[in-house]
């Protein structure tokens, strides 16, 4: 499935001061590095952007100052999962009339998850916006997990669900059970700090929503297979997965990329807000020497 969102988007971490307030200077550095490295979208307050731990004012302040520097020149996706269907409703009008390209949306916490309450979910969101609506299938954070029949019922019933980002491993296989019901109604994008991004792409995939502290080394994997140099995106993919997987650690994965990123000179801190905390010293020299040893920015 070919359109304009085909391609690479950088899931944007939410960069803070040394007091940890919202650091928009920093915010500014990573839409034009996105721009600068190939990205056809940005997406704003997703996990990785610690959006359960923006209150409201500062979600506004980090979403104006992505839609201002991204100027148009660039898809901006904004995450609007909330705790409430009510909530998810409000902060996705908000996303629309602000400009964003498409929203982001989980399902909020449910504590008997069932699919009649997750399709009623996302119809309510549906009828509330107009801009597509990516479902975001990643149940290790949402706790509802959704099988490939009920996306593709959500896909038949809800106009506005146009693509989805899928992070339930095994992804390949998900991917091509839903391909299988689905056809290519729907596009779906890889996440999981692109730790399967070539099964991915060869299983359908349009690219991927991940925040890889190098986004310029995913999109030209995307572009390689894209253009058919799929031995080339395959050593490619390859040379850099060892420090993809260093950096995707569960439960650490964002103090490592907040690391990688600060060590790029993107932003001032590599704070991730508390009960989160930074990684220590030796992970620290670890993740440097690999960096050192693929040296991804030469990409």
């Amino acid at each position: 499935m070919k359109d304009s969102f085909s391609g690479m988007h950088w899931m944007l971490v939410t960069p803070f001061n040394k007091d940890e307030s919202v650091d928009s200077k920093s915010i500014k550095n990573l839409v034009n590095k996105a721009k600068q490295s190939g990205c056809v979208g940005v997406v704003a307050l997703g996990e990785m952007g610690e959006w359960r731990r923006l209150n409201d004012a500062e979600r506004s302040v980090v979403l104006q100052t992505v839609m201002d520097e991204a100027n148009k020149d660039i898809h901006v996706t904004v995450g609007t999962t909330g705790s409430s269907t009510f909530v998810a409703v409000s902060q996705s009008k908000t996303a629309e009339q602000m400009g964003a390209s498409a929203i982001m949306v989980s399902p909020p916490p449910i504590a008997k998850p069932n699919p009649d309450t997750v399709m009623d979910f996302y119809k309510r969101v549906s009828d509330a916006v107009s801009i597509p609506i990516v479902v975001q299938d990643f149940p290790q954070s949402s706790g509802v997990h959704m099988s490939p029949q009920l996306i593709a019922d959500m896909a038949n019933t809800i106009p506005n669900f146009k693509y989805l980002k899928l992070e339930d491993p095994p992804t390949p296989t998900k991917l091509t059970r839903i391909r299988n019901i689905l056809g290519d109604k729907i596009g779906v994008f890889g996440g999981l700090g692109g730790a399967f991004l070539i099964d991915e792409l060869n299983r359908g995939s349009m690219g991927a929503m991940t925040g890889f502290a190098y986004p310029e080394v995913l999109v030209k994997i995307v572009s390689l297979f894209g253009n058919e140099n799929y031995a080339e995106a395959t050593d490619t993919f390859n040379k850099f997965l060892p420090l993809i997987l260093f950096e995707n650690q569960e439960g650490i994965n964002l103090s490592i990329r907040k690391e990688a990123i600060k060590a790029r000179g993107l932003i001032s801190n590599s704070i991730v807000r508390h009960p989160a905390g930074p990684i220590d010293d030796l992970l620290r020299t670890e993740l440097f020497q690999l960096i050192e040893q693929f040296k991804p920015e030469q990409t």
